[in-house]
């Protein structure tokens, strides 16, 4: 039934899809389709407007306008639905190298703060990759390498554009990895809550590349805390595509 409502509306214009809106928004109701983010249904959307502070951008805005009335038996199934989605696409643990936990001995920790590069410098070494899996979806909340650990969280795109890597931001961490775009951006909340529950994170830091849809990746970090109900240091670096520390 069609009723005159305040409802979400999202600037195309605007929207960059970055995704931060499909975190906020608990009913389900927005997804990213060809690149921008997309009330899909009026009936799953309670108008409330929790997702507009989390776009950078500011591409959404209440409005009062007729819709479908806003339906919560509705936003269940809908979020069952996508929940069975999310299961059916986890990765299985199983005995696979992929998802063998293993530990290397690595040089002193040291990690750099990098703060002050002003210019993009290579440099050879051994590995200071510690542990293995390293995708978030992967990683264990339980694994002994993340006990008490400094932990960095990198978008996958990071280890490609930024030489130093391993010296500057790998060195002397537990790490994991992963795409706040193309992966699934709530199940990355519950594992890293998981993980700031049970492991007793000592610092958390946060490298991100300088496109939008990676600014998902300190938001879901956030979110994971405020679930976790904990207090652990949080540090963002963002790096440009050509490898430079812009922030």
């Amino acid at each position: 039934m069609k009723v005159m409502r305040k409802i979400i509306k999202i600037d195309q214009e605007l929207c960059n899809g970055c995704g931060n809106c499909v975190i906020a928004c608990a009913e389900g109701a927005i997804e990213i389709i060809d690149g921008k983010a997309k009330v899909i249904a009026d009936k799953y959307c309670d108008g409330l407007g929790a997702c507009i502070g989390d776009c950078p951008e500011d591409a959404l805005k209440i409005i009062e306008r007729e819709a479908d009335d806003f339906d919560e038996e509705a936003v269940e199934e809908l979020l069952e639905q996508q929940k069975a989605a999310k299961k059916q696409a986890e990765p299985i643990v199983c005995g696979c190298p992929s998802t063998a936990m293993k530990t290397f001995p690595t040089a002193a920790a040291e990690p750099c703060g990098c703060s002050n590069h002003a210019s993009v410098q290579t440099s050879g070494g051994p590995s200071a990759l510690g542990h293995w899996p390293v995708q978030i979806r992967l990683v264990p909340p339980g694994a002994p390498f993340l006990k008490d650990a400094d932990l960095l969280i990198a978008a996958d795109c990071v280890p490609v554009a930024y030489p130093n890597f391993h010296a500057d931001f790998l060195k002397g961490r537990a790490v994991m990895i992963g795409c706040p775009k193309f992966d699934d951006k709530q199940g990355y909340i519950e594992k890293l809550a998981q993980v700031f529950k049970e492991s007793q994170i000592k610092s958390i830091t946060s490298v991100i590349m300088e496109v939008p849809c990676c600014s998902a990746m300190p938001v879901i970090v956030k979110k994971a805390l405020e679930k976790a109900q904990v207090e652990i240091p949080f540090k963002e670096v963002v790096v440009s595509a050509r490898g430079e520390i812009l922030s």
